[in-house]
């Protein structure tokens, strides 16, 4: 396997390629985050260096609220979804096997493959047909369900580096599978769950399509706010809020890769 990744570094043009996809990728992201700093209104010219728009951006009611109404949403849907995520890796992964098991696991996995739009109208029609009214409600909802296999990835992985030999030893000794459960594979499936929640939260955080569709009055998100903030003028107090989340993805994400990492060395240790 590194002996093919070296293979593939050797290409002539490879490096020149890789640096032009990132800068492609990347570059708008960094233009951003320096111009939030312009002391100017002016998006295209520099006016020197200013904190200014980020204290108006604290000072904003509508982006206070709308920040206030997306950690609610994130928390709450990101906690239920690694909740959810546990259950499922531990029943499909130290439970009892299951007919059609396979098809369980790839529908976990749906709403990954799903184009998101096709999710926030089936939302928006099940939550109307059903009477669950637009809000924080169905935004949590839906939520929770794409969320779901962000956050059964990395736990699901985390699981296959345990041992089954552990708790079939404590059942053994006649512990309940609740205690297995409890005292052995939930304490080693910490890293897993960490790292599942932190991409959950950071998932539903900057969800703009689903909670588009499902928001109501007083209960825009942080992305739903800007996109409105953005079709009546942009300001610098969008660049600001968008460092902000930036800077919050980039921290959640590198955490839950840190701890996925660590979980595998400590797993790899004790196998």
């Amino acid at each position: 396997m590194k002996e093919a990744a070296r293979r593939i570094l050797r290409y002539r043009g490879f490096g020149t390629m890789t640096a032009l996809c990132l800068a492609f990728l990347y570059g708008p992201l960094v233009v951003v985050a320096v111009y939030s700093f312009n002391a100017s209104r002016s998006i295209s010219q520099w006016g020197g260096f200013s904190l200014d728009w980020y204290a108006r951006a604290l000072t904003n009611p509508v982006l206070r609220d709308a920040a206030f109404n997306s950690l609610v949403v994130a928390m709450s849907a990101a906690s239920l979804a690694t909740i959810l995520a546990t259950l499922a890796a531990l029943g499909l992964g130290r439970g009892a096997p299951l007919r059609g098991q396979t098809a369980l696991t790839a529908a976990i996995s749906l709403p990954l493959m799903v184009p998101e739009v096709i999710t926030a109208i089936a939302s928006l029609v099940f939550f109307v047909t059903i009477g669950i009214p637009l809000g924080f409600t169905a935004i949590i909802f839906a939520h929770t369900v794409f969320c779901i296999p962000f956050a059964y990835l990395p736990i699901s992985a985390r699981l296959t580096t345990i041992s089954e030999e552990l708790g079939a030893a404590a059942s053994d000794l006649y512990a309940e599978p609740s205690v297995v459960v409890r005292t052995i594979y939930l304490p080693l499936l910490a890293p897993g769950i960490v790292a599942g929640f932190c991409l959950a939260f950071i998932v539903s955080l900057d969800d703009f399509v689903i909670a588009n569709f499902l928001t109501g009055p007083g209960t825009a998100t942080l992305p739903v706010a800007i996109y409105g903030m953005s079709r009546i003028g942009f300001t610098p107090e969008i660049n600001a809020v968008a460092t902000v989340m930036l800077a919050i993805s980039i921290t959640f994400v590198a955490t839950a890769i840190l701890i996925g990492w660590r979980g595998r060395a400590v797993g790899a240790k004790h196998s």
